[in-house]
């Protein structure tokens, strides 16, 4: 009926406080404790004014990274926008350069323990240690996603608490004399202090890539990744206007360990221990936040045949067991052949590349006008914002030096040959970029908009749209014999006219013209014809019960000539207002999921009147239905008027049947023994009238 992909999907695991913790745990740990010290000697106090401007640049990018993943909740992050948005090509260069940047960032974290690790054990070999790390990180992403997130929100919170007494302890020893000569540096040091320590912020944004085993992703990801965004603002800009009122400046530029100087100069010798302690959590923090990150990009690509299908394999546990193996060992391999401190840095100029790429992205999404990119969260100040997330990191790229550019150029071309070689002739898909030019529509993919359909259902309706409203005020039909699908047709259209602005004959061309495109989807005896239309305001819904079977013509998809016939007993005619595409597309996905639960057949076929045939339609929870008796707790209610029978807050009579006609009642009309009520809205209202007046019928 609408495809669903047919890769196993991830559990959907990761509540609204494990996006918060991964994406801030990916966000606060070199950036803050190691990076202000490095950033001091070039831009002296002015550092706290770097990190805010660092943040800038970066909005744009979060702002369209939401976008995409609330549009497209799928394993892989960057790499599956790029790749639905520019082709499989784009995709291949994201999916590998952004996993190895990653994985650079993850043994970066891990040998960034070592300076505070030394405060305590000069002599420790730091290696070790974060292989060691790195062995225990693993084993709990193996065992399961839940575990992980909960291990980060255990990490990201006491982490935020004892930061939390250190700035407290901080604002009694602040020396505001520190601030003094703050622009001394001059604008040109501050703005490349600011492209330094851009990256402090980039983490928030990794989240992403787990937006497959997001609960209700339209609205956790947006709200965990804002916050994280918010949260790590408040800390960087806080805590380095505290770390530079504490520590002289002449000791803080090119300090390793600033952090626990400046707890040192607060809290005595228990401010160090107990931040150098926050400082190891942040980089355990960190490593457990790119690891699960980094693990869905060839878990995601594999998917989509760029890589080998190994990848694609999820374990007992619902983790991609060999994409884990394959970034875990790729972190140790790292962390023994290569010097991270140095090497990370190279991946910058990258990472910059693939937030501009971002950004074009949603510009390429949005004037695709493919009906079913349906984001749950639109970027404000459209294409302004994604002009503005193109042009700031190239500029910074620009200035972060020949070397990064050259690194990055390098894992262009070995992502493409890697494409070329392995992936091109495994793929067949194009881009949304395919869409947007009319000159190339031959090669549209067109299986995307398919893809996006697919998505849609798995991501459900949205809080405003009507469904129970619209199934409880349709019309049903319940036939008793055999008919030809043009005559139900013709029958829904002559009572459904009444209800819009256009007439019969027109209702039947647009249900007969999309039958014989083939717009109308037809699956296990259920049919689902529909279109859309300026001439009404609301959706209007028909359904159709044919236990003797209706024959639908089947028309050949490149001569439209009739070839076949197919036999259904169930039809659901929908009709939307034509200025709500993606509402449209969300309420055909529902009706679908619903034909394809188990036991709806059954309840389908066993209906023995209106209201049971939509009731089988709609979930339990969200609806009723109330026959007024004389002999029963409902006889209350005869010859009172609506308003006066106690509906609970949140729910509504949404019809009346009576004498075999039904209408939409109002607070006057008088109710009569026999009346039967549709009832629909909140599960707590419903639950207590079937308490009050159907617990003993």
């Amino acid at each position: 009926m609408i495809g669903l992909h047919k890769n196993k999907r991830m559990k959907k695991e990761l509540r609204l406080l494990d996006v918060y913790a991964i994406a801030t745990g990916a966000t606060l740990s070199a950036g803050f404790f190691l990076l202000p010290g490095i950033a001091a000697v070039e831009a002296g106090p002015a550092l706290v004014l770097a990190y805010a401007l660092a943040a800038i640049p970066l909005i744009p990018a979060i702002f369209s990274v939401i976008e995409l993943a609330t549009a497209m909740p799928r394993a892989g992050g960057a790499y599956y926008f790029l790749d639905r948005a520019l082709g499989p090509m784009m995709g291949t260069i994201g999916g590998i350069g952004t996993w190895l940047a990653l994985l650079l960032t993850v043994a970066f974290a891990l040998i960034g323990m070592g300076a505070y690790i030394a405060l305590f054990i000069p002599d420790l070999q730091i290696v070790p240690v974060a292989i060691g790390v790195a062995l225990l990180i693993g084993g709990v992403n193996l065992v399961g996603t839940k575990k992980s997130g909960s291990l980060q929100v255990f990490l990201v919170f006491v982490l935020l608490a004892i930061l939390a007494i250190f700035f407290s302890g901080g604002v009694f020893a602040f020396q505001p004399t520190h601030f003094e000569n703050f622009f001394a540096a001059g604008f040109d040091s501050i703005a490349a202090t600011a492209g330094l320590v851009y990256f402090s912020y980039a983490g928030v944004t990794k989240v992403t890539s787990l937006s497959e085993e997001v609960k209700d992703p339209e609205r956790n990801l947006s709200r965990g990744i804002m916050l994280a965004l918010v949260t790590s603002l408040l800390i960087y800009i806080l805590g380095t206007t505290i770390i530079v009122g504490l520590v002289p400046m002449d000791e803080l530029q090119g300090n390793l360990t600033p952090v626990a100087t400046a707890a040192e100069y607060a809290l005595g010798r228990t401010g160090v221990i107990l931040l150098s302690l926050a400082a190891l959590l942040a980089f355990v923090s960190v490593s457990n936040a790119g690891l699960m990150s980094a693990s869905r990009y060839p878990l995601a690509m594999s998917r989509d045949h760029l890589l080998p299908r190994i990848f694609r394999k999820v374990g007992r546990f619902g983790t991609p067991t060999t994409s884990i193996l394959l970034t875990l060992t790729t972190i140790i391999l790292i962390l023994i052949l290569f010097d991270p401190m140095r090497i990370a840095k190279l991946a910058s100029a990258f990472q910059l590349l693939m937030f501009a790429l971002v950004c074009f992205a949603v510009i390429v999404m949005r004037e695709s006008q493919i009906t079913s990119y349906d984001p749950g969260y639109k970027s404000p100040f459209y294409p302004w914002m994604q002009i503005a997330g193109i042009v700031s990191p190239i500029y910074l790229i620009f200035e972060m030096g020949t070397l990064s550019i050259v690194f990055s150029i390098g894992l262009i071309l070995v992502s493409a040959l890697w494409f070329f070689y392995y992936g091109r002739r495994r793929v067949s898909r194009t881009g949304a970029i395919y869409h947007v030019f009319e000159r190339l529509g031959r090669k549209r993919y067109h299986d995307l908009d398919t893809e996006l359909r697919g998505i849609l259902r798995e991501k459900g309706l949205r809080k405003e749209d009507p469904f129970d409203e619209i199934v409880s005020r349709s019309l049903v039909f319940d036939l008793e014999g055999e008919a030809p699908f043009e005559d139900v047709v013709k029958l829904f259209a002559c009572e459904i006219s009444s209800r819009i602005h256009l007439s019969t004959d027109e209702i039947i061309k647009q249900m007969m013209e999309g039958t014989r495109l083939g717009a109308t989807p037809v699956t296990r005896g259920v049919a689902l014809p529909h279109f859309r239309t300026d001439q009404i305001e609301q959706v209007e819904m028909a359904l159709v019960r044919a236990r003797q079977g209706v024959y639908m013509p089947i028309y050949n998809p490149l001569t439209y000539e009739e070839e076949a016939e197919v036999r259904v007993q169930t039809i659901f005619f929908l009709v939307s207002p034509a200025n709500n595409p993606t509402q449209h597309l969300r309420l055909l996905a529902r009706i679908a999921e619903r034909v394809d639960e188990d036991g709806f057949a059954v309840e389908w076929d066993r209906a023995k009147n209106e209201e049971e045939l939509r009731e089988s339609l709609l979930q339990d929870e969200h609806f009723m239905t109330l026959l007024i008796k004389a002999d029963k707790s409902s006889g209350s209610m005869i010859n009172q008027p609506l308003s006066a029978v106690g509906i609970p807050k949140g729910c509504l009579v949404a019809m009346l049947s009576r004498d075999g006609q039904s209408f939409v009642p109002n607070g006057q009309t008088i109710l009569k023994a026999g009346d039967s009520l549709t009832i629909i809205g909140e599960a707590k209202g419903l639950l207590g009238l079937r308490g009050t007046y159907q617990k003993n019928e």
